[in-house]
């Protein structure tokens, strides 16, 4: 028994002595530094994009709370004042909402059809003066039409850059699978040097391989995540400009027509 023990005892430290360099060879730096020059290129290529993405998706996600804060602020502005250029008083401060563009823009197509009718060719406010000449306007169509395209050009605002993200969520796992394929056929090279197919020979070429699809996944899922996110933000953002566009017309109906 203790003979048996002491062999197996013996065993046991052979083991321990073999697994450390083992496992320290199948690191994933050292696979990396190992890979071959295509190899490299591929990662090289999923990083930039990885880079380019996630810069998109901060810097969206920056742009889009301070277009909402601001959207809040222009909206109580509006709301609570009595005259056109009052609001349009504060529109240099609060730019980056969307809701400014298409408020300056039918302000100017309201202001060009009220001073044909208006002698002084005043600015027009919301309420007109008591025993003042009432302005008309001679085509609210004509102001929808303007709010409309300054809605399109908010929303093509709102949306600049998104769409590579999308690219990026379709394209990175291709060029993952394009460098797994060429590191599998580098290992059935290698195999058919060695003239071995054993774990050793096989095992290094298949982990280089593998790499490049781990990597384009690790690109593409939050490219597609945070794609899906924005573009909803840029809905409801489009959604809110529309409520507003309505808003503005009722006014310019109830008032100028």
């Amino acid at each position: 028994m203790r003979t048996l023990g002491s062999f197996l005892f013996a065993l046991q430290q052979q083991a321990q002595g073999e697994s450390v360099p083992g496992s320290s060879s199948f690191s994933l730096i050292e696979i990396i530094a190992e890979a071959s020059p295509i190899q490299k290129a591929v990662l090289l290529i999923l990083a930039l994009f990885s880079i380019t993405s996630w810069g998109i998706i901060l810097y969206k996600a920056w742009a889009f709370s301070r277009s909402a804060r601001q959207s809040a602020s222009f909206l109580e502005v509006f709301r609570r004042s009595n005259k056109f250029s009052e609001v349009q008083a504060v529109c240099r401060s609060l730019s980056d909402s969307p809701l400014v563009g298409l408020f300056q823009s039918g302000y100017a197509e309201l202001t060009a059809q009220l001073r044909q009718s208006t002698p002084n060719g005043e600015p027009p406010g919301a309420n007109p003066k008591p025993g003042a000449a009432r302005p008309t306007l001679k085509s609210l169509t004509a102001v929808d039409r303007a709010l409309m395209r300054a809605s399109v050009v908010e929303v093509n605002k709102l949306e600049k850059r998104i769409p590579f993200l999308a690219s990026t969520a379709s394209v990175t796992p291709f060029i993952g699978l394009f460098g797994t394929v060429v590191g599998i056929l580098l290992s059935f090279e290698t195999i058919g040097q060695m003239g071995s197919a054993s774990l050793a020979v096989v095992g290094p070429g298949i982990a280089e391989a593998l790499v490049a699809t781990a990597a384009g996944l690790f690109v593409a899922i939050p490219a597609a995540f945070f794609y899906n996110h924005l573009t909803n933000r840029v809905k409801l953002f489009a959604s809110e400009m529309d409520d507003f566009a309505m808003e503005f017309l009722n006014i310019a109906e109830r008032n100028f027509t």
